[in-house]
C-alpha cells in the first residue's frame, strides 16, 4: 500500500482442502475483503487529511500532512485472486503463466517496454555472477564502493562509474533483482544481492503471535 502504482495478484493456496463451490465462495469473499479494506483505507487517509487541514495550526503539521498525501497518490491495482492446488506441479505452472501474462502486460507495467543500454544488462549479469560466487555470504550484504571495485575487474565494464552504477541500481532494486536502501542514510552504501535473504530473515522477526511467544518465554 505504500508503494507508488503497485500491481498485487492474491493468490490462495490449499485448493486440495476444499470443494470445487467452496473455491469460488472463498475466492469471492476475499475479493470483497480486500476491496472493502481499500475503501476503508481512502476514507481513513481522507478523514485525517481533512482533520489536519481543518486544524488551529495547519502549519505545525505539514510533515504528517505531506506523508498522507503522498499515501493517498499512491495508487493500487488488485488482479483476481488465483487458486492454486501446490501440490500439483501443473498448477505451480499455469500460476507462473499466469503471472508472466500479467508482467507482459503494457499497461500494468510500462518498464516492460522500456529499451535498456547494453551496459545494464552487463552489469545485470556481472552481479549475478557476484551473487553465486563462492566469496560472497548466504546474506549477500555487499558495500557499494566493494561492488563497484569487482565489477570493473569485468569485461566490459572497466570504465564504469558510481554514478552510472546507482542508475543501474536503482532499476535492478525496482524490479526486484536487487535491493538497495538509498533513501536511508545507514543503508546508502549497502547493496543486497541477495533478496531472498531479507525475506527469510524478516520472516523469523516478524510473524503471527510474535508478541505472545516472546512472553512466553521466562
Amino acid at each position: 500500500m505504500r508503494v507508488p502504482n503497485s500491481v498485487v495478484l492474491p493468490v490462495g493456496t490449499h485448493v486440495d482442502c476444499c470443494q470445487e463451490q467452496e473455491v469460488a465462495e472463498k475466492t469471492r469473499d476475499i475479493m470483497a475483503r480486500i476491496t472493502a479494506m481499500l475503501a476503508e483505507r481512502k476514507s481513513n487517509l481522507a478523514h485525517f487529511i481533512d482533520n489536519l487541514e481543518g486544524s488551529e495550526e495547519p502549519k505545525f503539521y505539514v510533515d504528517q500532512w505531506e506523508r498522507l498525501k503522498e499515501m493517498e497518490s499512491c495508487t493500487l491495482t488488485i488482479l483476481n485472486l488465483v487458486a492454486v492446488n501446490c501440490t500439483d506441479h501443473r498448477a505451480i505452472r499455469k500460476l507462473e503463466a499466469a503471472i508472466l501474462k500479467h508482467v507482459r502486460n503494457e499497461e500494468l507495467f510500462p518498464e516492460v517496454v522500456r529499451v535498456l543500454p547494453p551496459v545494464y544488462r552487463q552489469v545485470e549479469a556481472a552481479i549475478a555472477d557476484i551473487a553465486g560466487s563462492e566469496e560472497v555470504a548466504d546474506h549477500g550484504m555487499m558495500d557499494l564502493q566493494y561492488l563497484l571495485s569487482k565489477l570493473s575487474q569485468h569485461e566490459n565494464l572497466a570504465s564504469l562509474s558510481r554514478e552510472l552504477l546507482q542508475d543501474i541500481l536503482r532499476y535492478l532494486h525496482h524490479i526486484g533483482l536487487v535491493v538497495w536502501y538509498e533513501e536511508i542514510k545507514h543503508l546508502e552504501s549497502t547493496v543486497f544481492l541477495q533478496p531472498t535473504f531479507l525475506i527469510t530473515m524478516f520472516k523469523l522477526l516478524v510473524r503471527h503471535q510474535l508478541v505472545q511467544q516472546l512472553e512466553g518465554i521466562s
